[in-house]
């Protein structure tokens, strides 16, 4: 019988990895940016150093999973390791976020929620991953381009280069968000949803595991096609009020 591992080297190693792209993001990279959005764009670093590896490792671990019962199976060790890797990336992020703005409510929330779905699954039920990976990549796919976007937000009242860009990347990139986490996101949660609770799972997941685990993800899909909602409305108005000066 295999002995559960509760803490391997590759946990720390990759906080220290993320830990030192932020330092590295602060402290060089954006020495001459403003108080203002140098940990915002810091934090934009190790998002997208983050974001891309994760997508890869993902593909890797669907595409290798030779499980029938694919949303009840026992975790493969290279399905840890990406729950490994986007576990360290959230406690940094985290740290961020409770040091430098603690009032942003909404994404440490967002931060403790993914990071227990992470958690539980990874080193308490040690099952399901696979789907806790599809949504991570879902969700991952569009951070590349979400972190580039805001980026030249920031920058654009100070750059005609970065206001270009900005505006460039928006319809794009909120049509790019829309289609994954608005409507790939939603189809793939409704599946799992159907597997789980027809207690086709068994054991293997308990109920109170997954049941918290689609309140978490229903919540977060909810709140992704508000977003994307709301900065399309922005868009348009926008669009709308160029045309009539």
């Amino acid at each position: 019988m295999e002995t559960p591992v509760l803490f391997t080297p590759t946990l720390p190693t990759f906080f220290t990895m993320f830990l030192l792209i932020y330092l590295f993001a602060r402290f060089v990279l954006f020495r001459s940016w403003g108080p203002k959005h140098r940990p915002e764009a810091s934090s934009c670093v190790i998002s997208l150093a983050h974001s891309t590896p994760a997508v890869f490792m993902a593909i890797h671990a669907l595409i290798h999973s030779q499980t029938t019962s694919i949303f009840a199976s026992h975790n493969t060790a290279f399905e840890n390791t990406v729950l490994e890797y986007s576990i360290a990336y959230f406690l940094v992020d985290l740290l961020h976020y409770l040091l430098f703005f603690p009032t942003e409510v909404l994404f440490i929330l967002h931060h403790l929620a993914t990071l227990y779905v992470f958690l539980t699954c990874r080193y308490v039920v040690h099952h399901g991953a696979y789907a806790i990976i599809v949504l991570l990549f879902l969700a991952e796919i569009t951070s590349g381009c979400q972190n580039v976007w805001t980026l030249a937000s920031f920058r654009r009242d100070d750059s005609a280069s970065a206001a270009k860009l900005y505006d460039f990347l928006s319809p794009r990139f909120y049509a790019f968000y829309t289609v994954f986490r608005a409507v790939l996101g939603p189809l793939f949660m409704f599946k799992m949803g159907l597997f789980y609770a027809s207690g086709a799972a068994g054991e293997e997941v308990p109920t109170w595991a997954w049941l918290s685990w689609m309140v978490v993800i229903v919540i977060a899909i909810c709140v992704s096609i508000l977003w994307v909602l709301s900065h399309w409305k922005d868009w348009y108005r926008d669009k709308v009020q160029k045309k009539e000066r």
